[in-house]
């Protein structure tokens, strides 16, 4: 591309969209149209799905008109560095009198989609008040006396009508008289319309999403978008087929699958997907996993087996990638950024995701519309979808709901456990669906596990513990809380032993998992992480109680591979005193011990995997009271959102507050690191200072804030590339921590208990 210097007329190489590096706008709106075309093949069913036929002309036509307000002679200054009167206006706006002169019966999308391309209406809004009247001679003291000029008047002095005129006639536009007029009137009457068409609300929530895809991809320099094939899943044929993946294999449309850990559940998800592809044509896909180490864990399992087309996305992505890359010389940080990018676009077209990553879009947060997009006539896959409490599984449904309903987004559910109750909750939310289940033969091939309900607290017990461990067994310990795990590790002796709970910093928990990989550490302790640790597999375990659903999960990690015939789950039944906070129901706790003793006392106290459906429905017979008000209170709300107030262009700070506001942790930075973490700051690696930080729950952290366990600092660094002096907000809590115990809650700094003795 030639370089285009300051003073150069625009009418040389036409008016510019952005300086650095130079490119046109005719330049650009080639590029976006070219994403445009591979998005025809990426969204195969697009215009059924909008009711639409004419969906992708609308959208070629916006993003030829998108960008032509920036031709205004004062940005056009800003952009060749010289003196400029532009005082921060939107280009977007100078586009609309133009589409007002189109012939379409359909402009008013291509208009609205336009006018909403970068900022809400709301705040366009605002900006076009800004403006004076016409006839209105206003003034404003700016260090001088100017007077405010009307939009209109502002677009006839500074918008080059000609040189408009013949950019648009390149692509196909012929002498257009622009209608000149202030959008402020058609602006506030979209705020305040309510669709009674629901097809017209989707299809401009498409166009939306659409739209501002093609121009950011363009504008980031993304020039290929990749799409699955069946070809991919071909990795499939060496596995020797279950029943039930068989009948995956060839389901058309939603599907539930009930079927035991370690039973192939993953791959039963790709044969059915593989032949959605195969019979209902291409579409985006979202692998949907409750949990942080779940997500990286699959992730690095399918990326060797589908490379360069594996995406995830979860709030620590950029610790993921800083992690992944971090001992190889070849990658730069350019490069982890174009890494991020495409996993955060829709250049993969696999994506693994928590459900977060998708619920954040049905509350209307900045940007939803070109997630909605991506969704359109895609495919949900759902594992451990037993794993959320009421409110986010609440959320999942209205979710379903509307995916299914509006945007022809086929699902894949799976599980090994689900109260009935809740199954009934999905079946009703994905409308038609096939049900799959593993065969009574395969479920009798997998018991595996034996039940020994022991009297007292775990933390009581633990020489019965250690006798395990020197008949040179693996033993796996779980506790409750970060506290007894602590406690119990530091009391057991073994001479490879882990401790695996959420108060670590990223790098140590990489490191943790690293070593467990290696598949020497004899004994592991930890919490609820270990439930979600996908390739652990010892030889016995000891674990405080909890839900029925949670044990299952942590006795899953023992004989996983059912190569040591039947292997002892010991669960004590006294609890700690803290575990109320952990399992507020004591009532499940009580029913799950008395399933359990009961199992105890037939067949040896062997599980019979074919057993667990109805053991689940004995602890979980039916809602629990709040639960269940809590359940309704939040799909009643939010589909009501969805159907009344979702509208593209209008984002809600509250409906932002009251979403994040769920997520039950606040990140922190343990004192005793705070000067690695100034150093980190100083060198600009933001991501591994970011990585020093510990997350504790809600709870905890205010708690500790109204003791003056936690100091709200702003600490200073230099930006190395701008040489600006810049501030980092960060909440350090005045504790130890320990890179083989993780955060040590209940002990303060070394130098505080030593003063304290002063």
């Amino acid at each position: 591309m030639k370089q285009i210097l300051p003073g150069v007329k625009q009418t040389l190489m036409g008016p510019l969209a952005k300086s650095n590096p130079p490119q046109t706008i005719k330049e650009h709106i080639e590029e976006a149209l070219e994403i445009k075309e591979k998005f025809k093949k990426a969204f195969p069913r697009i215009e059924n799905l909008a009711s639409a036929k004419n969906f992708w002309d609308i959208l070629t036509t916006s993003i030829i008109f998108h960008d032509i307000g920036k031709a205004h002679n004062e940005f056009q200054n800003l952009l060749r560095g010289k003196k400029h009167r532009w005082n921060n206006q939107r280009h977007e706006l100078f586009a609309l009198p133009f589409i007002e002169s189109l012939n379409l019966s359909e402009k008013w999308l291509v208009y609205l989609t336009v006018a909403g391309h970068h900022k809400d209406f709301d705040t366009l809004i605002r900006k076009i008040e800004s403006y004076g009247s016409d006839g209105d001679n206003f003034e404003l003291d700016l260090g001088g006396t100017e007077e405010i000029i009307s939009f209109e008047k502002e677009f006839e002095t500074n918008i080059p009508v000609e040189i408009v005129s013949e950019l648009l006639k390149k692509f196909g536009y012929q002498h257009l008289k622009p209608v000149i007029h202030n959008p402020k009137r058609i602006l506030v009457e979209f705020t305040r319309k309510h669709f009674k068409d629901k097809t017209e609300q989707i299809k401009l929530m498409l166009l939306a999403g659409a739209f501002k895809q093609c121009d950011h991809l363009a504008s980031a320099g993304f020039t290929n978008i990749f799409n699955l094939s069946v070809d991919d899943f071909k990795f499939l044929q060496t596995y020797k087929l279950y029943q039930h993946q068989k009948d995956a294999s060839s389901v058309i449309g939603n599907a539930i699958l009930t079927a035991p850990t370690g039973s192939g559940k993953t791959e039963t998800s790709l044969l059915w997907l593989q032949n959605q592809l195969k019979k209902t044509g291409n579409g985006r896909v979202f692998y949907i996993l409750p949990y942080v180490a779940s997500i990286n864990a699959m992730f690095k399992r399918l990326e060797k087996e589908i490379p360069a087309k594996i995406g995830l996305l979860h709030g620590k992505l950029s610790a993921f990638i800083e992690t992944k890359f971090e001992n190889d010389d070849s990658v730069d940080e350019k490069h982890k950024e174009i890494i991020k990018n495409q996993f955060r676009t829709l250049v993969s077209p696999f994506k693994i995701v928590t459900p977060f990553q998708l619920l954040k879009n049905i509350f209307a947060l900045k940007g939803f519309e070109k997630n909605l997009f991506e969704w359109a006539g895609g495919y949900f896959i759902f594992d451990e979808i037993h794993a959320y409490n009421p409110k986010v599984f609440a959320q999942i449904i209205s979710l379903l709901k509307f995916a299914t309903k509006y945007l022809d987004v086929k699902v894949f559910i799976m599980t090994a456990t689900l109260p009935s109750f809740l199954k009934k909750a999905l079946e009703t939310a994905i409308g038609n669906f096939t049900s799959l289940k593993a065969n009574q033969k395969l479920y009798n091939s997998f018991n595996r596990h034996r039940i020994i309900v022991k009297k007292g607290l775990l933390g009581d017990n633990l020489s019965l513990i250690q006798n395990h461990l020197e008949k040179n067994l693996k033993v796996l310990v779980v506790c409750n809380t970060v506290k007894q795990a602590q406690l119990v590790y530091k009391q057991l002796s073994s001479p490879k032993k882990l401790l695996l709970h959420s108060a670590f910093t990223a790098q140590d928990r990489s490191n943790k998992e690293h070593q467990l990989s290696n598949n020497d550490i004899t004994l592991l302790v930890g919490t609820q992480a270990i439930e979600v640790s996908l390739d652990l597999d010892y030889d016995v375990i000891f674990t405080e109680p909890a839900p029925l659903d949670a044990l299952i999960q942590r006795f899953g990690r023992v004989n996983r591979k059912r190569q040591k015939g039947i292997c002892d789950c010991f669960v004590f039944e006294d609890r700690n005193e803290a575990d109320k906070f952990i399992y507020p129901n004591k009532n499940v706790i009580d029913r799950t011990i008395q399933i359990l003793k009961e199992k105890e006392f037939q067949n040896s106290g062997i599980i019979q995997e074919s057993e667990l459906q109805e053991m689940i429905d004995f602890v979980y017979p039916e809602w629990d009271l709040e639960d269940k008000e809590e359940f309704d209170k939040t799909t009643s709300l939010l589909d009501y959102f969805i159907n009344n107030e979702l509208k593209p262009f209008i984002y809600s700070e509250k409906q932002e507050e009251d979403f994040y506001e769920q997520f039950d942790g606040v990140k922190v930075l343990p004192s005793t690191l705070l000067s690695y973490y100034r150093e980190l700051l100083e060198k600009n690696n933001f991501i591994q200072a970011e990585n020093l930080k510990v997350q504790i729950s809600s709870r905890r952290f205010y708690a500790l804030l109204h003791n003056e366990g936690i100091d709200i600092r702003r600490e200073a660094f230099e930006n190395i590339e701008t040489h600006k002096l810049k501030e980092q907000k960060v909440l350090v809590i005045n504790r130890n921590y320990d890179s083989e115990l993780g955060l040590l809650l209940d002990i303060e700094k070394k130098e505080d208990i030593e003063e304290s003795f002063l």
